[in-house]
């Protein structure tokens, strides 16, 4: 048995690069995933959270650099490998086998698997455990895979997209059964989904990636107070917003907004021009734009 201090449990990617020909997915990404922290791990279409995910999950290999779990070397390590639960896009069970069978084999898997809670979150999530894999809509499969994840004694449970496919009611439900797991058992969940409002509440730290590239890493409640937007006229925005940080402009007319990051000192506010606080995933939507405002979806 191998003893690790509190300092050692975490996953730690370090300068981690990974190129699909001439498109560089991941460039040179370093960040720590600390134990019994929720993490959001939030970035675009193609800006390379699943690249990342699974290079953690050895599913996938840099090119450079590596991954630490506990501070051992991920990488075709099974035994630091079972400390971590990758809930994909990919339904790996039999399309033949019923809910209920694919609890039993996750038991095998992943031993202190909670068969109990799994069938009361079915209850609670209508979720009929007699039904075949491949009578699972959307919406279900990704309950059914979201209730596993659940229910996993693991440390690490790895969350990609996990709401796809379910209406407004059932992804406030999963939001609430996450946060119920971690009162009862802390482990560290990493959240990347593009449904960043609705979980802000739930994140302590998000981390933004945008075209391969970590723009930031920092709590939650100081992204929320770093972020504001400035508006009015051009002339007294560009006046005001003289050497501060500026994220991304809007122009109207003759009406300009700005959006800044820094600290916002009321007091020297000018009385022509409002002053806003932004949400996450505003703050995220600027912070992620290209040169030229627009949304960047490359692969």
């Amino acid at each position: 048995m191998v003893i690790r201090s509190k300092g050692e449990e975490k996953i730690e990617v370090i300068n981690v690069s990974k190129n699909f020909g001439q498109v560089k997915a991941l460039d040179n990404i370093s960040l720590t995933f600390e134990r019994e922290h929720i993490y959001g791990l939030l970035g675009r279409n193609g800006a390379g959270k699943t690249t990342l995910l699974n290079i953690i999950c050895n599913r996938l290999f840099a090119d450079s650099g590596e991954v630490l779990i506990d501070g051992e070397q991920s990488c075709e390590n099974d035994r630091v490998q079972s400390h971590l639960y990758y809930m994909s896009e990919k339904n790996c069970y039999p399309e033949t086998m019923t809910v209920r069978d694919a609890f039993r084999w996750s038991d095998r898997f992943y031993p202190g698997f909670d068969n109990e809670l799994a069938m009361k979150l079915c209850d609670k999530f209508e979720l009929n455990p007699k039904k075949k894999m491949k009578q699972l809509s959307t919406g279900y499969n990704s309950i059914f895979k979201a209730i596993v994840a659940l229910c996993v004694d693991i440390p690490y449970i790895l969350l990609d997209e996990p709401v796809l496919g379910l209406d407004a009611s059932h992804r406030q439900m999963l939001y609430q059964a996450i946060i119920e797991s971690y009162a009862l058992k802390p482990r560290t969940f990493v959240i990347s989904t593009h449904l960043i409002e609705e979980i802000t509440t739930l994140l302590e730290t998000v981390m933004i990636i945008k075209k391969g590239s970590l723009v930031t890493i920092d709590s939650t409640e100081n992204l929320l107070k770093a972020g504001y937007a400035v508006t009015g006229k051009s002339a007294s925005v560009d006046a005001y917003t003289t050497n501060k940080q500026i994220i991304g402009e809007d122009v109207l007319g003759g009406l300009k907004t700005a959006y800044i990051m820094g600290q916002l000192d009321r007091s020297s506010i000018p009385n022509d021009l409002d002053i806003n606080r932004m949400d996450l995933q505003k703050l995220f939507i600027r912070m992620t734009e290209d040169s030229k405002g627009g949304i960047n979806d490359e692969n």
